[in-house]
């Protein structure tokens, strides 16, 4: 296997965004505080969409679990595993958009996926 030991390396030409530390100016990590500012209202209704899904299937299994309404106990556990998983990714996403809007320190509507 032949080696190539003797090669001449020559330095990159600087870019015209370099800062004088020999490092490159890169626009991914500026700070634009308009992004901060978007709302993402889709990502809001459907968190919104997804607390009052699991609120009323949380209700739902209650009214089983109590017998204030007809159905089997199976039925009822997986109205309750459904509300679950549906209401706390709401329930999250909305406290985080509820508290951007205050303006609570540390939230942001950034912290929210935008769709």
């Amino acid at each position: 296997m032949a080696s190539r030991r003797n090669v001449q390396y020559s330095r990159l030409a600087t870019d015209e965004d370099d800062d004088g530390n020999g490092r490159g100016y890169d626009r991914r990590f500026d700070y634009t505080p308009k992004s901060f500012d978007k709302v993402p209202w889709k990502s809001i209704a459907l968190a919104l969409f997804l607390l009052s899904l699991g609120s009323f299937l949380l209700f739902l299994s209650y009214f089983i679990f109590t017998g204030h309404m007809g159905g089997e106990m199976s039925q009822a556990y997986g109205l309750l595993a459904l509300g679950i998983l549906t209401f706390l990714p709401g329930f999250y996403e909305t406290r985080i958009a509820y508290y951007a809007w205050r303006g609570a320190k540390g939230f942001r509507f950034a912290s929210i996926p935008d769709y």
